[in-house]
């Protein structure tokens, strides 16, 4: 049984028991209907996070190419 959510659970140290009362409790709170609605909002929230991060990684080697190839960055 390899969910995804095994490896955050041995993180924050929390057991199947656990997790299952804290998906009862978002299913009580939010409703059936809700829920997939909420997954969705979560999942685009992340891959916006990954672009971004991704996107400023790129940034910062198009600056190191810029720079003159003898200079050190920080030291003028």
């Amino acid at each position: 049984m390899s969910l995804p959510l095994l490896p955050l659970a041995g993180i924050l140290g929390l057991g199947g028991p656990e997790l299952i009362i804290i998906l009862l409790i978002i299913l009580l709170l939010f409703g059936g209907a809700k829920l997939p609605a909420l997954a969705k909002g979560l999942g685009q929230s992340v891959k916006e996070f990954k672009k971004a991060a991704k996107e400023d990684d790129e940034d910062e080697h198009k600056e190191e190419k810029k720079s003159e190839p003898g200079a050190k960055p920080g030291k003028n």
